[in-house]
């Protein structure tokens, strides 16, 4: 069974190694990872993995119209990875799938839910949680504080990606979604992480879960949005994948900021982990590669700092406070207002 992953990356080297290895253990076979304008040797890093066998690096230089995200989908739709794959999922390098039921594996899930075309993984927020210094160390060691499983605002914490079987249903991968919906897709089953089968709407054009109910019985994806205070600023710089004109700044921290719940549920994937993470690890070329990115990490951040933009920014993320929850009566209010997309 063929289950490839498509990652899309810009300056993100110094997470490559743990993102990588984590989800070959949980059971993703192959790896089409697509780079562009990358100034910390991102795409060398990717290249040395290509040598090593590990993954498949396309590059995808600009210009990226509609976005580079979807620019760098359009490329892989036609890629021998994503077009032999029994299974696909799109993910992004702050994404980890993180598997509850038997052995933690895409196999187990799947075994959990032997009928599903289509399994939607809903995030699970983790906040940033007063961490200020990027530490060279695992996201997920270090992000364990997450949003509570039940709430019902914001709509963006309920927003999932998909995993899909490859059957002819979907003729092109999408950021959330699978795209190009043939005549296959009418009889698709979608489930999600707990295990519900979803309505016919799911089939065509829907991006979050429905709210204020769990959504994470048999899987979630762990979504590391935020990072530690200076990371995000080296983020801001980078820029938004998919809406490329919008800077971050606090509204974007304020929606994701969740550490109201423990979750280190993801611990469980460790020793599937651990034996890729070593093999990673233990190639110099590889190891020398990380160590300069995270320098390079380092120093971006202290030169955007003389910018008063990022010094302003970096000062109200130190003000700022955790998000808390809406109660139902005002989220029911904003709701009123609002009207979530359903496609992407």
């Amino acid at each position: 069974m063929r289950a490839t992953a498509v990652l899309t990356v810009r300056n993100e080297g110094a997470f490559l190694i743990e993102w990588l290895a984590h989800h070959k253990g949980v059971g993703f076979t192959d790896f089409l990872v697509l780079s562009n304008d990358c100034d910390d040797g991102t795409d060398a890093m990717l290249n040395r993995l290509a040598d090593l066998g590990e993954i498949v690096h396309l590059p995808n230089p600009g210009p990226h119209e509609g976005g580079v995200q979807f620019a760098a989908m359009k490329r892989a739709d036609t890629h021998p990875l994503v077009r032999g794959a029994d299974w696909l999922m799109t993910l992004d390098i702050d994404e980890f799938v993180n598997i509850h039921v038997g052995d933690h594996s895409l196999t187990a899930l799947r075994a959990a839910l032997p009928v599903a075309d289509a399994i939607t993984l809903t995030w699970r927020l983790f906040g940033n949680c007063g961490r200020r210094d990027y530490e060279d160390r695992p996201i997920t060691e270090q992000f364990t504080r997450a949003a509570p499983e039940v709430m019902v605002w914001p709509w963006r914490a309920f927003m999932f990606k998909t995993l899909f079987r490859n059957a002819g249903a979907y003729g092109k991968l999408g950021v959330h979604r699978p795209r190009a919906p043939t005549e296959a897709a009418d009889t698709a089953r979608w489930f999600d992480g707990e295990g519900r089968e979803l309505e016919p709407r799911f089939r065509r054009g829907q991006i979050f879960s429905p709210f204020g109910r769990r959504n994470y019985r048999l899987a979630q994806l762990n979504h590391y949005p935020l990072g530690a205070m200076e990371s995000y600023i080296v983020k801001r710089d980078r820029g938004r994948a998919v809406h490329g004109g919008e800077a971050l700044g606090l509204d974007y921290w304020t929606e994701r900021n969740w550490c109201q719940v423990e979750d280190s549920s993801i611990r469980a994937a460790e020793g599937l982990r651990a034996p890729h993470l070593a093999r990673l690890r233990a190639d110099p070329v590889l190891a020398r590669l990380h160590a300069e990115a995270v320098a390079w990490r380092k120093a971006r951040f202290a030169a955007l700092m003389a910018d008063e933009p990022n010094r302003a920014l970096f000062g109200r993320l130190l003000l700022a406070p955790p998000a808390r929850v809406v109660p139902p009566d005002e989220a029911r209010r904003l709701f009123a207002f609002t009207r979530p997309p359903t496609t992407g």
